[in-house]
């Protein structure tokens, strides 16, 4: 899943970036609110994590700009301040979700993905595919009730393709979604990655569309 982090402290981007992509999401950044906007509005993002106090665009006016631009990505709002007129006022700019700094990394990446999951209408729950067994929530993967060991890019590979399972996905969306702009164009990065996903969880599971895509079937 693709993220987009705006945060105007240069320490808390590279160590929030650092976690989100060592959990395995691709994460674009930005250091303002003219930038995030701009970002926002270009590409499709999974979750928009938005510090609320930017600079040049503030994180609730960013908001408002891009919910009437028509954009529906799910947004998470970061923000030092914890009283429920703050909270109020961010949800009601069309916020998903509130997380008052300091706050954990772990939670944060939990969050996250939640958002990025219900933004393709599915829970946290397990998800059966023939052998497969997932388990959301917990990031775990059964073969035949035998735990399969995923990277976390890995993960969020399989995590994509069950969110649009039944449905041939095309090789630049799947790079789009699952990886940001450190990857070089024309680059066999998802080629490899689906080769490297089919040896553990079985060939069969994803079917290649010559031409067209990946598809994980429904079943």
């Amino acid at each position: 899943m693709r993220i987009l982090l705006v945060e105007d402290s240069k320490v808390l981007r590279h160590t929030v970036r650092r976690a989100l992509r060592h959990a395995g999401f691709a994460v674009d950044t930005a250091a303002d609110g003219e930038e995030g906007l701009a970002l926002a509005e270009l590409n499709d993002y999974d979750a928009l994590v938005l510090d609320v106090m930017l600079p040049k665009l503030d994180g609730l006016s960013l908001l408002r700009r891009l919910r009437a631009s028509g954009k529906t990505t799910h947004v998470i709002l970061l923000t030092a301040r914890d009283t429920v007129d703050d909270r109020v006022e961010g949800l009601a700019q069309g916020a998903d979700d509130y997380l008052v700094k300091p706050f954990a990394l772990a939670e944060l990446i939990a969050r996250v993905g939640a958002l990025c999951r219900r933004a393709y209408g599915a829970t946290t729950g397990t998800v059966r595919l023939g052998a497969l067994e997932l388990d959301l929530a917990a990031r775990r993967l059964r073969r035949d009730g035998v735990q399969v060991d995923l990277t976390a890019r890995e993960w969020r590979l399989l995590e994509y393709l069950v969110m649009k399972r039944g449905q041939v996905v095309p090789r630049a969306e799947i790079e789009a979604h699952i990886y940001d702009e450190l990857v070089e164009p024309m680059s066999n990065v998802v080629d490899t990655a689906v080769y490297g996903l089919r040896r553990k969880i079985g060939a069969e599971v994803i079917r290649t569309r010559r031409g067209l895509g990946y598809i994980l079937e429904a079943g």
